[in-house]
């Protein structure tokens, strides 16, 4: 099984449609880099269900670029998943982050019923709305929607990044092939491009 799940991604991350060189900075396009973060469904119904190695850690990274976007000024957005018929329901604790979560109720705020947060969701009306051409994607799962969300921000000609170490998925293993296959940048990363984006 976890080798069809990795066969799979590897099928998709090698997809020339959705490769994104890591070399690309504001100086290399002329289209300087507007970013956003966006905060996946790290809901109270979801974290019991990730991999506890490495979970404790990953909240702590989430909160950290949370607190350094809104530090150099650019905003994040929370995502939040509910299905129709099994929730979790809007105005439930389950719905909810964690109130240890640094989401602000002033943060742009998505609810989507896909695995990707742009299908029949507002998402990209709210980033164009920001003038954000570039995400930065964190929270879970690494293997379900937050994968799902780069699939579409690639195709809504959004550049798309995954955040080292700010992912979780119910399986530790399978969050640490996807960082690896995609390339997921570290904060000293992050930092320089945020250093260089256009606010």
């Amino acid at each position: 099984m976890k080798k069809l799940l990795f066969s799979l991604i590897l099928l998709v991350s090698l997809s020339p449609c959705l490769l994104v060189p890591l070399s690309l900075s504001a100086q290399d396009n002329p289209e300087r880099m507007r970013p956003a973060l966006l905060v996946i469904d790290i809901q109270n119904q979801f974290l019991p269900m990730m991999d506890e190695q490495g979970k404790e850690f990953a909240m702590y990274a989430i909160n950290a670029y949370i607190d350094g976007f809104r530090q150099a000024g650019f905003p994040i957005v929370g995502i939040y998943h509910s299905d129709k018929t099994v929730g979790p329901f809007p105005g439930t604790t389950e719905f909810e982050f964690p109130e240890t979560v640094h989401i602000l109720p002033g943060d742009p705020k998505v609810i989507k019923t896909y695995g990707d947060a742009f299908n029949k969701t507002e998402l990209e009306k709210v980033l164009k709305d920001l003038n954000v051409n570039t995400v930065f994607l964190c929270g879970l799962s690494a293997v379900g929607c937050v994968l799902a969300t780069y699939v579409g921000a690639n195709n809504h000609d959004f550049k798309a990044f995954f955040l080292k170490y700010a992912l979780m998925s119910h399986d530790a293993e399978y969050t640490d092939q996807v960082e690896i296959m995609f390339e997921a940048l570290g904060n000293e990363a992050v930092e320089v491009m945020l250093n260089n984006a256009e606010k």
